[in-house]
């Protein structure tokens, strides 16, 4: 099939490695791999950087001089926008949801240092007008002289989701590479944008593999329909035709816990128990809790007719040190 896809700016390290985890797929029976997108840079470390590529090469093509777009105080996302924005001279706005008065650390910390114009809004403001907010700020952008181009929540949307198409791709050839065929990818979901691409290459190109992700806020139902919305965007980017089924995006919304950033011992327990084995670490808010869902479900069964589980590792690292106190060592 001939695939029309935008242009991007390379800007994250790729393809990054896939390894196994001997440790865990004793423990589980099956062979668990991951795939270390956290490393797909340093400053850009993580998923994000994937779509961003594609957002950012779109800015430039309009002419646009500063990138605008929300998350959460510790957004992976929000950081690697930043990030490259000022990789590429431009400049950066950020609407950030908080609750309180934020200590500087973390992704916010380099927020700033990367030269972010920070604004913040609270989590109800954010939940029904972070949209109208962004739009707002890039009309007054205009009224300035000024041109913005808006990214939404994880750059998740028709544009970004090539970068997870392209991922898939990526898996392909090594697979090829490696003489070993991933039968189940996994992901964390919290905006939809990279199960989207991922789920839209495997149907697209026929691969058959089975996707799954493991939101780690809302429920199945949201992201269900975020997917499809996302996927169906992508499509009509690459003039494409395509029939999509809702019955096609698996989702587990069990392990989603207290909420979003929000951790429970077990949680952490988990988290370090992880590191101490694997020498690998994940992040409270996404790959921890997704994780913790992908062992637990396949201890349950869930995942019988597996034998090669790839695990999609997006990243995070920053955000785990404003919990440092919330960790129980023994």
């Amino acid at each position: 099939m001939n695939l029309h896809k935008p242009a991007k700016i390379s800007l994250a390290n790729l393809p990054t490695r896939i390894e196994m985890m001997p440790v865990v797929s004793k423990q589980l029976g099956v062979s668990v791999y991951i795939k270390r997108d956290d490393q797909t840079g340093s400053e850009f470390a993580g998923n994000k950087i994937r779509k961003i590529e594609y957002a950012a090469a779109e800015a430039l093509r309009q002419g646009c001089d500063t990138l605008i777009t929300c998350g959460g105080i510790q957004s992976n996302h929000c950081r690697a926008t930043a990030a490259v924005a000022a990789k590429l001279g431009l400049k950066s706005l950020l609407l950030l949801r908080i609750d309180e008065t934020p200590p500087v650390c973390g992704n916010y910390f380099l927020d700033l240092l990367f030269g972010a114009d920070v604004r913040f809004c609270t989590w109800e403001e954010y939940g029904d007008a972070r949209n109208q907010m962004m739009q707002e700020l890039c009309d007054a952008l205009s009224a300035e002289g000024r041109k913005g181009y808006i990214i939404p929540e994880g750059a998740s949307n028709g544009v970004g989701c090539f970068g997870y198409f392209d991922c898939m791709e990526e898996i392909v050839h090594q697979e090829r590479e490696m003489g070993v065929c991933f039968d189940t990818v996994v992901v964390a979901e919290g905006s939809g944008g990279t199960h989207a691409g991922l789920h839209l290459a495997n149907q697209v190109l026929g691969l058959q593999k089975r996707v799954v992700s493991f939101c780690v806020c809302d429920d199945k139902d949201r992201f269900i329909k975020a997917v499809l919305d996302i996927c169906t965007s992508c499509l009509r980017l690459m003039d494409v035709s395509y029939s999509l089924s809702p019955a096609e995006v698996e989702v587990f919304d069990q392990y989603v816990g207290r909420g979003y950033a929000l951790s429970s011992a077990e949680e952490l327990a988990f988290i370090a128990k992880t590191a101490r084995e694997n020498g690998v670490v994940f992040d409270p808010v996404y790959t921890g809790k997704a994780f913790r869902g992908l062992c637990l479900e396949i201890q349950r069964g869930s995942f019988l007719e597996a034998k090669n589980v790839l695990f999609i590792h997006t990243g995070g690292l920053f955000g785990l040190f404003p919990k440092d106190k919330e960790f129980k060592f023994f």
